[in-house]
Order: C-alpha cells, then sequence, then structure tokens
C-alpha cells in the first residue's frame, strides 16, 4: 500500500513491476543492487528494471550509491526528496565483512567551499567499517 502512495505522490502510473520494486526497496533497510532487485523478482528484465530504477531516480523517490566494487545499489531517498529538490549529503556505511550499505539520513555532509568555477552536482561519502551486525 506504501508503494502505491508513494508512486502516485510522484505522480508515476501504477503498475505491477513498479510497485513490486518499490515494495523491495521499502522493505529493504539496506542499499539494493538491480541484480538482488532482478534475482528476488524473477519476472521482471533488465531493461524494465533499469528503466523502473531510473524513473524512480528521477522522481526522488530512491538514489544511486556505488559500493566499492563500483556496482551500484540503491536505497530510499529522505521524505522531503522530490524531481526538483533531490538532496542526498548524508553519510552511507558500507560493512567491510557483509557489504551491506546502510544509509544515516542523521549525519550531514558539510557543506563544501570549492573555488570559483566548480560547481557540485553530487555528493558521494561512504564510511567503511563493520556494521553492528558484522561487530
Amino acid at each position: 500500500m506504501q508503494a502505491r502512495k508513494l508512486l502516485t505522490q510522484s505522480k508515476l502510473r501504477i503498475t505491477q513491476n513498479r510497485e513490486e520494486v518499490l515494495a523491495l526497496l521499502l522493505e529493504s533497510d539496506v542499499a539494493v543492487s538491480n541484480q538482488v532487485i532482478e534475482s528476488s523478482l524473477g519476472h521482471i528484465d533488465r531493461i524494465t528494471l533499469y528503466r523502473t530504477l531510473k524513473t524512480f531516480e528521477d522522481k526522488g523517490i530512491i538514489h544511486k550509491i556505488i559500493d566499492s566494487s563500483q556496482r551500484s545499489k540503491y536505497a530510499l531517498c529522505a521524505e522531503n526528496c522530490t524531481d526538483h529538490a533531490h538532496d542526498d549529503s548524508h553519510l552511507h556505511f558500507e560493512c567491510t565483512q557483509c557489504g551491506d550499505i546502510t544509509c544515516h539520513m542523521d549525519v550531514k555532509i558539510p557543506e563544501l567551499h570549492l573555488p570559483e568555477g566548480y560547481t557540485v552536482s553530487e555528493i558521494n561519502v561512504i564510511a567503511k567499517g563493520l556494521c553492528s551486525s558484522c561487530q
């Protein structure tokens, strides 16, 4: 039900694939790779999944995190993210043992003051160590 609500709020057409992908992300407390989503759902093809994830990202529903092996993983955005105001300036923690990546919305990234002529389009900060489950 929460997936339908998010899709409606984002002015997206509700389809079975979108609803199932979003429900999987809502149920997960760690960032999820497209491979995990594909194998968990079983019936969704890669192109449809890629387009679905890209649409969710563009609408401010999810954000992409690049892990240490350069693979993309996806997690829900903060509630205040939209397609016009997308702010994911928070810490991501990657466990060096289990590989899980968790978002820590309460740990904000300080504002960067770059030299003139530089424009920041994205910030991705990953802290690495042992998660509470692997301690």
